[in-house]
């Protein structure tokens, strides 16, 4: 294996209440994780779901988070980590009145993908979801159930 200097300038996109840059694509680690840096406004977050084979992990830089994972509520701060193995259920929804910020890391990588394509589309939560669990799909990413409510 031979090691890699990546010389990727993150591009910042943004779908729905989220910002994304991806820190480290799949392509510069030989598809063994990608990292991408996040920041979701207050009462964002993704429908319920399950990476079918990738473990993500969360740290939390800035923001209040409500972490829910196979039915336990976790709620984290600034500094805390969250980590989600790849089959688990899950979600999260910032509260609170500021954005929260976080890396995000996929092991392996390549679902920085699914963001590109998300905010390509301009795909809306739940009016075009047909069309996102299609594109998921090939993603690994299965969606269980709706997001979080806005509290």
């Amino acid at each position: 294996m031979t090691p890699s200097l990546s010389s990727h300038q993150p591009d910042a996109i943004t779908w729905l209440q989220t910002t994304y840059r991806t820190l480290l694509p799949a392509a510069a680690a030989q598809g063994r994780l990608s990292v991408f840096d996040s920041v979701t406004q207050p009462g964002g977050g993704p429908p319920r779901h399950v990476h079918l084979d990738a473990d993500e992990t969360f740290v939390l830089l800035s923001g209040d988070v409500s972490f829910w994972l196979e039915g336990e509520t976790l709620a984290k701060g600034p500094g805390d980590t969250v980590f989600v193995p790849r089959g688990a259920e899950h979600t999260f929804q910032v509260v609170g009145t500021r954005p929260a910020r976080m890396l995000t890391i996929l092991n392996p990588g390549g679902f920085e993908g699914f963001f590109a394509e998300m905010a390509a589309g301009a795909f809306r939560i739940p009016q075009d979801m047909a069309d996102i669990i299609t594109i998921a799909e090939r993603y690994n990413l299965t969606f269980t159930g709706p997001p979080l409510a806005v509290n």
